[in-house]
């Protein structure tokens, strides 16, 4: 009989919450210091929110970049990047060409002149343009979307858990959110409506982890009523562990190959996702369950004289 593959053996005792005080301090730095870096320094915007147009070419004969930035630079269309991508089907230049003052018309222009001057020598392979005021509003939406997600999350796990759940959930969705704007700032990864879309997903993934290991925590409260919640929680955690890393690990299987194989349209989207669920996983476990001990949701325990502790539960700290 074949056996079952096993990463995380059934019965560990990790003292997780005793690592809470080295890993809060360092998690609030990094996320005020991503904070700071998305407003100030800013990420790589995309069109979709800085307006502009991208052109996606397929060079039919060997080509040097430089020279295809000398040849755009004569041209003058305007603030013009000029990157090289790569995936399965070959290698192609993205031209990133910014809303020019003149509007639609001189926008229109600059990209005929680009299509013109390379002419028979590309293939044009994709061509997305967006306005000033479009992008404003993508922008705008955007941010709307988010507010209401973490509200909705916050009710849900309010009506279905305690406010201390719900406050633990919020903080560590937050947590999230603002950890991968800083990833965007640092990598310079592309930040456009799929980032949006990949900030969305991480903040479902988080939550799903989440809930998981507080179903855990309501359920090991009800049977130890007297147990120290330190350990009550490293206790819920190192039951729900295998569940959380082999969900991890096979969704990041699946998005290392995405962005492998997937083409440069995707590849923002997936970064992102990789490193949310990174640190989505982590702030299950290291944001989510501590905070419930800085909300003291079971004060009584901690003045308890008997403790209920199961067998290979840490000592009381």
């Amino acid at each position: 009989m074949m056996r079952k593959l096993r990463l995380i053996p059934d019965a560990t005792h990790v003292r997780f919450m005793w690592l809470r005080r080295f890993t809060f301090p360092v998690t609030i730095a990094l996320s005020m210091l991503s904070a700071v870096f998305f407003f100030t320094v800013g990420p790589n915007y995309g069109i979709d929110f800085s307006g502009g147009s991208l052109l996606e070419i397929r060079p039919l004969a060997a080509y040097d970049l430089g020279k295809i930035r000398e040849t755009l630079n004569r041209l003058n269309p305007g603030d013009v990047q000029v990157t090289e991508v790569s995936d399965v089907t070959g290698t192609s230049v993205l031209v990133r060409v910014a809303q020019r003052p003149g509007g639609d018309t001189a926008q229109r222009a600059a990209l005929e002149q680009i299509r013109t001057t390379f002419g028979d020598t590309i293939e044009l392979r994709r061509v997305e343009t967006v306005g000033p005021r479009v992008s404003g509003e993508l922008a705008y939406k955007a941010t709307i979307a988010l507010a209401i997600t973490m509200a909705t999350i916050m009710v849900y796990v309010w009506l279905r858990f305690e406010w201390q759940f719900a406050t633990g959930a919020i903080i560590a969705t937050l947590h999230d959110v603002l950890m991968t704007l800083g990833f965007f700032v640092v990598t310079g990864v592309g930040f456009d409506l799929a980032s949006i879309a990949a900030i969305l997903t991480i903040v479902g993934y988080s939550l799903n982890d989440t809930v998981v290991v507080y179903d855990r925590v309501r359920e090991n409260l009800r049977k130890f009523k007297k147990m120290q919640l330190s350990d009550l929680l490293d206790q819920s955690i190192n039951e729900t562990l295998p569940r959380t890393v082999h969900t991890s690990l096979t969704t990041l299987l699946a998005l290392f190959a995405l962005f492998v194989f997937g083409g440069e349209v995707i590849r923002s989207f997936v970064a992102a996702m990789i490193f949310g669920v990174v640190i989505g996983t982590y702030s299950s476990i290291y944001i989510a369950a501590p905070v419930l001990i800085y909300f003291r949701l079971r004060p009584e325990a901690a003045l308890a004289g008997t403790l209920e502790v199961p067998p290979g539960s840490s000592a009381e700290r």
